[in-house]
């Protein structure tokens, strides 16, 4: 059973975004999900995470682990009782950790995969690599931090962030078919700088069978450090009931 909450640091959490064409993002989107929309742009991208001091919420730091991980998320909205909600679909995780791998749902939500992480982030600059075991999953990025956040999806750095807490609920495949595991990041500040990437390879949103030639285009990115946050269950969502009723 997943903990209800675990508390970290995050000591960093670089993310990559691109904007997309929004029929081809549906495409890789189970029900009830549908792409959430920023200036007629379907958002996707990378989250590389480092988590320090990774541990159930109530125990003390010194128990904790540090893991280093990856996401591939989504930007996407839903309908339920309360309304239109916002938040991200996350079809695939990978760790540098055995232990949040083999734990599964019990201590963090989702199916992760083991990789190989490359991590070389000790000033401005960034250059992370990963590879997973099984083959299916080759990263890597180079950025620097920024003055100003480029690309067209957001103006400034205070949009893009509210962007991102606002859509602090994360959904991903868990161990039982048919069904995803959700979580919410919480933070006191959610402070994060620009970067510019300067170079971005991934197979997934590289791979033009899944997004053809001009329809996934690499956009900004931002880096936060060193912020302390707990990661809160909110329980799974059976996606064959949804199915059913619909």
């Amino acid at each position: 059973m997943l903990a209800k909450s675990v508390a970290c640091t995050i000591e960093r959490r670089l993310l990559v975004n691109y904007r997309i064409d929004p029929e081809v993002v549906q495409r890789q989107l189970p029900a009830p999900f549908r792409p959430q929309l920023v200036s007629g742009w379907a958002v996707g991208g990378v989250c590389f995470i480092r988590l320090g001091d990774l541990r159930p919420n109530g125990c003390p730091g010194s128990v904790g682990i540090t893991t280093e991980n990856v996401a591939h998320r989504f930007a996407v909205e839903w309908d339920d009782g309360c309304g239109t909600q916002v938040g991200v679909y996350i079809p695939r995780r990978d760790t540098n950790s055995r232990i949040t791998a083999l734990a599964g749902d019990r201590l963090f939500p989702g199916t992760h995969r083991m990789a190989k992480f490359g991590i070389d982030d000790a000033g401005p600059d960034l250059r992370l690599e990963v590879q997973s075991r099984d083959r299916l999953l080759g990263l890597s990025v180079t950025a620097h931090e920024a003055a100003v956040v480029g690309g067209q999806l957001f103006s400034d750095t205070v949009t893009a962030i509210d962007f991102f807490r606002r859509g602090s609920t994360g959904f991903s495949p868990s161990g039982y078919s048919g069904t995803l595991t959700g979580v919410r990041l919480e933070a006191q500040s959610w402070d994060a700088q620009p970067v510019a990437i300067d170079d971005m390879r991934s197979t997934l949103f590289d791979n033009t069978d899944a997004f053809p030639a001009g329809s996934c285009v690499l956009d900004f990115g931002l880096v936060m450090r060193n912020l302390p946050a707990r990661w809160v269950s909110q329980g799974a969502l059976d996606l064959r009931a949804r199915a059913a009723a619909a």
